[in-house]
């Protein structure tokens, strides 16, 4: 059977971190939603998404396909019932198509479905989805036990260097080439994944559920409070709470860090802070792309929304339920705006347009440091993104 990931109409709320992605490809947990169902699967997936993202992810379509929404987490009770399901036959919840079972000739390439004739049954599993940007960081304990599972079942750890204070070890797994040393490691409060090749440095504190993907650092005297997601290639160092970063981002130095989500590419300069509570202790409102305003989130903790390629000045303080969009660099001294919008240079004292020339240079710059090629298919979702986010900056 050939599996597609479609994109849902949860893709617009969780802008500006699906400018660069299929939903799919979000990382929650120590896995992005992709990496899951592929895992369980045991296949490759491809995309159907939007169309300036089809060439970095095109759809892969076979006489008979499983389309299964980019938004939902598996599980084996879920995999199961989407296996089973027959032609034109689709797994539904009251408000969402978890999957459906579709002829190459109901499909067309730009993703247009005729799901006339489509009988529908509704799923008796647990559903794990993501559908607004906070779900991201408040459902990432739960997805990290989960991949946990996945990842460690009858596998055996690597073992702890007795530098290591432990509590709890039976919940830490530790793969190949990973390095700690001189660390007091919690994991009562949840497991604490050390991926391959990853570190975590001397004096770092840690309290579960931790993932600390492949070749992530974990700076000196880092203290971080689970659950937190750091994704590959990532190195962070401070204080961070509850947070996810979806990998190839840093945040190098002091400063705290608490219920946000970095996506891929970011930069936080020496000492950035984010607030993460109103001294009011209302509940807090974020930025939403499609009602072009602050909507109500129903939480009273929530911080920094970064989008990809991004960057914050040293000292830079981020108010409670900020949103930056993609490519913006943010400096200055004082609170920033809550909305910040893509390709935007600047800070309190006022923005500029970033312009796309200089900020492929910084892309290709930073891709260049990870030995990644900075593309022709790269570049032209960035100029794509600028262009769709140019009425954003006339806010």
């Amino acid at each position: 059977m050939n599996y597609i990931l479609f994109d849902d109409q949860s893709r617009n709320n969780l802008l500006p971190l699906t400018f660069m992605r299929p939903v799919a490809d979000i990382r929650i947990g120590i896995l992005t939603i992709r990496e899951k169902w592929e895992k369980y699967l045991k296949t490759k997936t491809s995309s159907l998404t939007e169309a300036y993202l089809s060439t970095k992810f095109p759809i892969v379509k076979a006489e008979n396909n499983i389309l299964i929404n980019g938004s939902v987490c598996p599980n084996a009770d879920l995999v199961d019932e989407i296996k089973n399901l027959k032609p034109n036959q689709a797994l539904v919840t009251d408000d969402s198509i978890i999957a459906l079972n579709v002829s190459d000739k109901d499909l067309s390439d730009s993703g247009e479905m005729d799901i006339s004739g489509i009988d529908e049954f509704t799923t008796k599993s647990p559903i794990l989805q993501i559908s607004e940007l906070y779900d991201i960081f408040w459902k990432n304990g739960e997805a990290i036990k989960h991949d946990f599972k996945l990842l460690t079942a009858k596998r055996k750890s690597e073992k702890l260097s007795t530098t290591n204070r432990v509590v709890a070890e039976e919940n830490i797994f530790v793969e190949k080439g990973a390095k700690v040393e001189f660390a007091i490691l919690n994991a009562s409060t949840g497991p604490i994944y050390i991926g391959k090749d990853a570190e975590i440095m001397e004096n770092s504190v840690v309290r579960g559920p931790l993932a600390l993907c492949d070749h992530a650092v974990l700076k000196m005297s880092s203290k971080i409070y689970g659950p937190t997601t750091i994704g590959p290639y990532s190195k962070v160092g401070g204080e961070v709470n509850n947070s996810v970063f979806f990998g190839y981002s840093n945040k190098a130095h002091d400063g705290f860090l608490g219920q946000s989500v970095i996506a891929e590419w970011c930069n936080l300069g020496a000492d950035t802070n984010t607030s993460n509570l109103k001294n009011s202790y209302d509940q807090i409102k974020l930025w939403n792309y499609t009602q072009k305003s602050f909507v109500e989130t129903g939480l009273q903790f929530c911080g920094l929304i970064m989008a990809d390629h991004s960057k914050s000045g040293i000292n830079t303080m981020f108010n409670t339920g900020t949103v930056v969009g993609v490519n913006a660099n943010v400096f200055g001294p004082g609170y920033q705006r809550n909305f910040i919008p893509s390709f935007s240079w600047g800070g309190t004292y006022g923005y500029k347009i970033f312009d796309i020339r200089k900020a492929m240079q910084v892309a290709q710059a930073m891709f260049s440091r990870r030995e990644i090629e900075f593309g022709e298919v790269e570049k032209e979702i960035l100029i794509n993104v600028f262009d769709q986010t140019a009425t954003n900056r006339n806010l």
